[in-house]
């Protein structure tokens, strides 16, 4: 849509000097999310990737499991009183057959771009059951090296964080450190609905065998996204939460934090990380 960044004009103080100049922002607008023609939930976002970002949320709230589930994704015309399309509002409209969960339809929450779970009535609402039970996916193993080198190649493939400093980033990798996809948005959660639903709309569910990679923090809501997209490893350049780290556990997640350098805390599937004399960079 080209919204993603913004230019704003700010007085800068360096050393004493003063000056003025523009700035280049990262954008951020509402996105209202319909399901069938129903408001589901608004979610402040970066522009950008919208139909997937849509996809990749309801794969996390259970509706969504394969390409064929989705019939498409539109953007509403007559969001506003004269009738424009400020493509802000996305309606989804499911296949013939997909059940829609009652706690899905009474939902109608305001998500902010830090906290993707405000609203939920309780944390069981949330604990949805996968489809794809991680902890019976052949064993994918990684080395520390391995899983030391993804950082910086997260970092390298920022485009727009080099521009703007304020911005998410979520990484798909395979096994053997490979780039899979890469999304960024104002939004932690948004990141990774983002790369969810563009494997969706491309089959690619389950996301077995592979490491999402998050620039922030580990949070419950991220591990949830992780294990109802079949992805057995998670690892997040600062701190998990006390709930990702059970959640975790309770499903076979392999938790990594504090992915920094060749330091990391290896929180919870310990098995997928080959430790020992054979675990120096591949």
């Amino acid at each position: 849509m080209g919204r993603v960044t913004e230019r704003r004009k700010v007085i800068r103080i360096r050393d004493g000097a003063v000056s003025s100049r523009p700035d280049t922002l990262v954008a951020e607008e509402p996105l209202e999310i319909r399901l069938d023609g129903r408001p589901l939930a608004i979610t402040m976002r970066t522009p950008g990737d919208d139909f997937a970002l849509a996809a990749g949320f309801l794969v996390s709230e259970g509706v969504l499991a394969a390409a064929a589930d989705l019939r498409n994704i539109v953007y509403c015309a007559g969001a506003t009183s004269d009738g424009g399309n400020t493509y802000n509002v996305v309606d989804v409209r499911t296949a013939p057959g997909v059940v829609l969960p009652d706690i899905t339809l009474e939902r109608n929450v305001y998500t902010t771009s830090s906290c993707g779970l405000c609203g939920k009535a309780s944390l069981d609402a949330v604990r949805t059951t996968a489809r794809w039970p991680i902890a019976d996916e052949p064993a994918v193993r990684l080395t520390p090296g391995l899983l030391a080198s993804l950082p910086d190649r997260l970092r390298a493939a920022q485009r727009v964080f080099d521009r703007t400093g304020g911005l998410h980033a979520a990484a798909l990798f395979t096994e053997d450190g490979e780039l899979l996809d890469i999304r960024e948005d104002v939004g932690r959660h948004n990141a990774v609905d983002k790369l969810v639903g563009r494997a969706l709309q491309n089959g690619a569910l389950p996301l077995s065998r592979t490491v999402l990679l998050v620039s922030g923090r580990a949070s419950f809501e991220l591990a949830q996204k992780a294990v109802m997209a079949g992805i057995p490893v998670l690892a997040a350049v600062s701190a998990p939460s006390s709930l990702a780290v059970d959640l975790a556990a309770e499903t076979g997640l392999t938790l990594v934090g504090f992915l920094r350098g060749g330091s990391m805390n290896v929180y919870a599937g310990a098995d997928r990380i080959v430790l020992g004399a054979d675990s120096a960079q591949d």
